[in-house]
């Protein structure tokens, strides 16, 4: 953990600042001809996800942190928690619902995501862009429908509720974007 000068922080780094992680969305360095120059750094908490405008000197002095992401598989849940095995050297690390909440709806056993760490301490979950889900329930094709707008609601196999078009059928794997739950398209197998 190294200290550095504000000056030298860029978009992209993480910063230690009172106790609390920051991650650097943007920086604009503005010197008015011979006055002082002044550093505006947009900063995210990641803990909180709140997004704060910082005015500060560049030549103060901040702690920049690195953080650990590493490739995980899901496991199983075990009582409130969730278990989670390393990729690469088969530790578990369990996760409690206040971190991983609503992401377990794209969630099955053994698909992979992936955790950050600082300090050996779980500070993220995140998910692939896309994961493909098996259609459990869903109402019957609608004669003379065609595939332009024409939608209907769908069971996946994690209990996920999301509107497809009217030619999915049970049992189809369907491609959802984990950002939104909005489907993308069919998966032919």
């Amino acid at each position: 953990m190294a200290a550095t000068k504000l000056i030298d922080v860029r978009r992209g780094m993480v910063l230690n600042m009172g106790g609390q992680l920051f991650y650097c969305l943007d920086r604009d360095l503005n010197t008015p001809g011979n006055w002082r120059a002044i550093l505006y750094l947009k900063l995210k908490n990641l803990k909180t996800g709140s997004i704060v405008d910082e005015r500060v000197q560049p030549d103060d002095k901040v702690e920049v942190v690195y953080l650990d992401t590493r490739d995980f598989t899901y496991s199983y849940k075990d009582g409130d928690e969730y278990v989670f095995m390393d990729s690469e050297n088969f530790e578990q690390v369990m996760l409690g619902e206040n971190m991983v909440g609503s992401m377990m709806k794209f969630l099955r056993e053994n698909d992979p995501c992936k955790i950050t760490f600082y300090d050996g301490r779980a500070l993220s979950l995140d998910l692939p862009m896309t994961v493909t889900l098996r259609v459990v329930e869903t109402d019957p094709t609608i004669k003379g429908a065609t595939a332009a707008a024409q939608t209907k609601r769908a069971v996946l196999e994690t209990g996920m509720e999301i509107q497809v078009p009217s030619f999915i059928t049970e049992n189809e794997l369907v491609v959802i974007q984990t950002e939104d739950s909005k489907y993308l398209k069919r998966f032919k197998e």
